[in-house]
């Protein structure tokens, strides 16, 4: 190790371990929030090096609970940890790790799904989108309830160049369930992949992602569960692999996915409103160049490029058709029913 390792290596004065924080603020995980406690340091060390070396680095740890992570990220010298965290029971234990490394820890009580990233850090830290990544890191062991949505969300982030991405290309390194963890080797592999799901395969247009390892709960959480989990870092690609906004690439990927044991014929067409969907879905299969019998697992990253950029063409000249959401169709239709049911009941009565 380097004499500059060295003086970046921190070292938390003793504290009280993990199992004893939870019992000292009486903390329970709650089950029905799917959250779960690393009590193994071990194992939260070396999740933290997945995310590469963090000495003076910059990072923001999303739902620490207990902190078990947070003093890994500490103890791998990260010069500036923020901690967003929406669970109140779990502030004071964090308060005792920032007064036991006075300076190197904020505290943010507020939810990630609303927070703006783009002011937790300072600005100086930003590079250009094509060079290497900034030194600001995005780590968290992400109750299973909550990973899609926030996925979801740095996604558009990360297309927009925005949120954790004003600083450049932003990397993450997360926790989820296995099977959702290993959609990184499912999507390198051959087409006919069963376990593909939307959200990963939408991971993959725009970065460059990969499981890192998995464990079983039973070595690493303090409640007891059937599902394993895998650790995934992400970092976003310099040119993302299908050049449109992600809302549109998502949109497409959704509505193709939502009848995943059909054609995909079936999910192209409720793109489009009921009056032209056969015409419209017919032409944009066409010009995708896509066989409409192929089911969505059978879609390849080129396929769903084409189909974008045909949907994309199509939005163009079609005023108001990126908008359009069929869901808002059956809505409609189904209050005229229900209308049209309460009226004929009250002629009935009368």
């Amino acid at each position: 190790m380097t004499a500059s390792r060295k003086l970046a290596v921190f070292r938390l004065p003793p504290l009280p371990t993990i199992g004893e924080i939870i019992r000292l603020y009486n903390l329970r995980a709650e089950k029905q929030l799917s959250q779960n406690f690393l009590l193994d340091m071990r194992l939260t060390d070396k999740i933290v090096r997945q995310a590469g070396g963090l000495s003076n680095a910059h990072v923001c740890e999303v739902g620490p609970g207990p902190g078990g992570i947070t003093r890994s990220i500490l103890s791998a010298g990260a010069a500036d940890l923020l901690v967003v965290e929406k669970d109140t029971r779990f502030i004071p234990g964090l308060q005792l790790l920032a007064e036991a490394a006075p300076g190197k820890v904020r505290i943010v009580h507020g939810d990630i799904l609303t927070y703006k990233m783009e002011r937790g850090f300072p600005q100086k830290l930003a590079r250009k989108w094509d060079d290497e990544p900034p030194d600001v890191h995005i780590i968290g062991n992400l109750p299973f309830s909550v990973s899609t949505p926030l996925i979801i969300k740095w996604l558009e982030n990360i297309s927009n160049r925005d949120g954790p991405f004003v600083y450049g290309r932003t990397r993450l390194t997360l926790t989820f369930q296995k099977e959702v963890a290993e959609e990184s080797a499912a999507l390198s592999a051959p087409v006919r992949s069963a376990g593909r799901r939307r959200t990963f395969l939408a991971c993959w247009v725009f970065c460059n992602f990969k499981h890192c390892f998995s464990f079983p709960p039973i070595i690493a959480f303090l409640l007891q569960s059937e599902v394993d989990v895998g650790v995934v870092h992400f970092t976003p690609l310099v040119q993302p692999q299908i050049g449109q906004p992600f809302k549109l690439v998502e949109k497409v990927v959704r509505n193709v996915f939502q009848f995943r044991r059909k054609h995909c014929r079936r999910g192209i067409e409720m793109l489009f409103p009921e009056a032209r969907r056969l015409e419209l879905s017919e032409q944009m299969l066409r010009t995708a160049d896509v066989d409409p019998t192929l089911r969505p697992t059978e879609l390849s990253i080129p396929h769903f490029r084409n189909l974008s950029d045909a949907y994309s063409k199509l939005c163009s000249d079609n005023p108001g058709l990126l908008a359009y959401d069929f869901r808002d169709e059956l809505r409609k239709k189904r209050r005229s029913r229900c209308i049209k049911e309460e009226e004929e009941e009250l002629k009935l009565k009368a």
